[in-house]
């Protein structure tokens, strides 16, 4: 089922997002749901406050614009470790559309998250992967790509979208 994405200033996209301790069928539903919603979208990943659920799970699929879908689902994630090579890229997001931000984060990174099952993963990620894991676990955290602007660019956005 796709369903709305929450934009911004809606004050979930604020919130810290709960762990997630049961594995169910809800859980899979609300997964599902979001990979349907992500896709219809054009979005390369989603997060559950971005759908108005506060839980720490998010989904991406960084390959499927240009070959195979590759989705991955993400409970409970985390970053083990990151680089201290820096990657700019510029970030666009499904809740504050129009907004194409530069943001500077580690270019590799080992990401730990849980499946369906709660069963444990880890992987390394690199790139535009490593870059989008970021964004998304940004949004568990109530961090938004403004979060990522200067002052002035902020001030200035607001002041073109701000009634």
């Amino acid at each position: 089922m796709i369903r709305p994405i929450v934009l911004w200033p809606d004050p979930v996209l604020r919130a810290v997002c709960a762990p997630v301790t049961v594995f169910d069928d809800a859980l899979t539903a609300l997964t599902d749901d979001m990979l349907e919603t992500m896709y219809d979208a054009s979005g390369r990943g989603l997060a559950a406050p971005q759908i108005g659920v506060t839980r720490r799970v998010f989904v991406m699929d960084v390959t499927w614009k240009d070959g195979a879908p590759d989705p991955w689902i993400c409970i409970n994630p985390a970053i083990i470790a990151a680089s201290a090579d820096q990657r700019a890229e510029t970030e666009g997001c499904l809740s504050i559309p129009d907004l194409p931000v530069q943001v500077t984060r580690p270019d590799t990174l080992t990401l730990s998250w849980q499946d369906l099952t709660g069963a444990a993963h880890r992987a390394m990620l690199s790139g535009f992967a490593a870059t989008c894991a970021q964004h998304e676990l940004d949004h568990l955290n109530g961090v938004t790509l403004f979060d990522h602007m200067s002052p002035d660019q902020r001030a200035t956005f607001e002041a073109e979208v701000l009634p």
